[in-house]
C-alpha cells in the first residue's frame, strides 16, 4: 500500500496535500482497495463550501456506496472531472490522477487535525 510521506490523511480516509494556500484532496490507497472496483464518483461544484467532516460526495463501487468527508473546511476551486468519465482512476492511481477536488482552506488549523502518514498507518492497523 501506498501512502505518501509529504501528505496529510484523516481518519474518513481522504489524503490531503497542501498546495499554495490551497489543498488537493483525494481518497487514499487504502480507501479504495477496501472499497474495490471503483464505478462511480459523485462531486461538488466549483464554488461550493465545504464544512469540516461534512459530506461532500460519494465513490460508487461495486460493493458498496461510501461518503467523503471533507477534511478541512473552504471554497471549491477545482473538481476533477475526468474522474466522470474515468472513475476507474480512483482504483489505479488514487494520489495522482484520482486526485478529487482542490480547495481554497478557510481555517489553517483544520489541517493540525490530520494525520501524517505514520500516524495514519497506525490507525489503519488497528
Amino acid at each position: 500500500m501506498s501512502l505518501p510521506e509529504n501528505y496529510l490523511y484523516s481518519k474518513e480516509h481522504e489524503w490531503v496535500k497542501k498546495e499554495d494556500g490551497k489543498v488537493r484532496i483525494g481518497i487514499t490507497d487504502f480507501a479504495q482497495d477496501e472499497l474495490g472496483d471503483i464505478v462511480f464518483v459523485e462531486l461538488p461544484e466549483i464554488g461550493d463550501s465545504l464544512e469540516l467532516d461534512e459530506p461532500f460526495g460519494s465513490v460508487e463501487s461495486v460493493k458498496t456506496v461510501s461518503e467523503l468527508y471533507a477534511p478541512v473546511s473552504g471554497k471549491v476551486v477545482e473538481v476533477n472531472e475526468e474522474l466522470e468519465d474515468s472513475p476507474e482512476l480512483v482504483n489505479e492511481s488514487p494520489y495522482e490522477k484520482a486526485w478529487m477536488i482542490v480547495i481554497e482552506v478557510e481555517d489553517d488549523n483544520d489541517l493540525s487535525e490530520l494525520l501524517d502518514a505514520e500516524a495514519y498507518q497506525e490507525f489503519i492497523e488497528e
